[in-house]
C-alpha cells in the first residue's frame, strides 16, 4: 500500500476515536504524578497560584477557539461525527482563513492545558508530540476527503492557509453570525469535562504527596458545577427547543 494510502486508511480510523484521547491522557498522568516530586508545588503558594493560572488560560483559549469555529460553521461541516467524514459546505472565512484546522488547535490548548498543570516538562513534551503524530494523520485523511469532495476549490483555498498555526495574513470576516445556542449546544461536553480534568489532577496530586489527604468542599463544589453544567444544557438540547437553530449543525 502506498504511503499516501496508508496515512489515509490510518487516520479515518484515528477519526472514530479521536474522543478516548482524554482517558488515555488520565491514563497516562497517573505513573506522572505519582512519580513526580511536587516540594516546591506544596511549599509556594505563590508558584501554585500561578501554574493553575497559566494552565486555565490555556485550556480556556482552547475552548474559545473551538467556540469560533463552531459558532460560525456551515451546517454539517466542523461536526461531532465519529463515523467518517462529513462536509457539505466548505468553511473558508473567519478563523478558517486563518487556520484549516481550529477545531484541532482548540483540541490541543484545552489538554495541553491540563498536562501543564501536572507540572511535568516532559509530560508536556511527550503529549505534544503524540497529539501531533495522532492528528497529522487525521488531518491528513480529512484533507484528501476534502480535495476530492471540493476538488479545486479546497485546493485553492488550502495552499494559501497554514494547517494548525494561525496567520492572519488571509483573513477574511466571516459571513455566519456567531451562535452561543450552538456554541452551548456542542460544546458543553467539553467544558464539563475541563473542569473535572483540573479537579481529577489536583485530587490525585493531594492523594499522592499529601498526607493525610483531606477531601475539601472546593472539590464537591466543582463536582456539582461540572454535572449541572452538562445536565442542564443536555436537557435543554434534546427535551427543548431553546438550544434549537435552523441551518446549524
Amino acid at each position: 500500500m502506498a504511503l499516501v494510502h496508508s496515512f489515509e486508511k490510518v487516520g479515518n480510523k484515528l477519526f472514530k476515536y479521536r474522543g478516548q484521547i482524554p482517558y488515555i491522557l488520565f491514563l497516562m498522568a497517573i505513573p506522572v504524578i505519582y512519580l513526580k516530586s511536587y516540594q516546591h508545588y506544596f511549599e509556594s503558594e505563590k508558584f501554585r497560584w500561578i501554574l493553575l493560572a497559566v494552565s486555565v488560560l490555556v485550556s480556556f483559549s482552547g475552548q474559545i477557539v473551538r467556540a469560533i469555529a463552531v459558532g460560525t460553521s456551515n451546517k454539517n461541516t466542523s461536526g461531532r461525527n465519529t463515523e467518517e467524514q462529513i462536509a457539505d459546505a466548505l468553511n473558508t472565512k473567519g478563523i478558517y482563513s486563518m487556520l484549516r484546522h481550529p477545531l484541532y488547535l482548540g483540541n490541543y490548548l484545552m489538554w495541553i492545558g491540563i498536562v501543564l498543570y501536572v507540572g511535568s516538562v516532559y509530560f508536556f513534551v511527550i503529549v505534544s508530540l503524540l497529539f501531533w503524530i495522532y492528528y497529522e494523520r487525521i488531518m491528513f485523511a480529512e484533507e484528501r476527503y476534502l480535495e476530492r469532495k471540493f476538488g479545486e476549490k479546497y485546493v485553492e483555498w488550502s495552499n494559501s492557509i497554514p494547517a494548525f498555526i494561525p496567520s492572519m495574513k488571509n483573513y477574511q470576516k466571516s459571513s455566519i453570525p456567531f451562535s452561543l445556542k450552538t456554541v452551548l449546544r456542542r460544546e458543553y461536553p467539553g467544558i464539563s469535562a475541563t473542569i473535572l480534568s483540573f479537579l481529577f489532577v489536583e485530587i490525585l496530586r493531594n492523594l499522592f504527596h499529601q498526607h493525610p489527604f483531606e477531601w475539601t468542599n472546593c472539590y464537591t463544589i466543582l463536582i456539582i458545577v461540572a454535572l449541572l453544567i452538562s445536565l442542564i444544557l443536555r436537557s435543554l438540547k434534546h427535551y427543548t427547543k431553546i438550544l434549537t437553530e435552523e441551518d446549524r449543525s
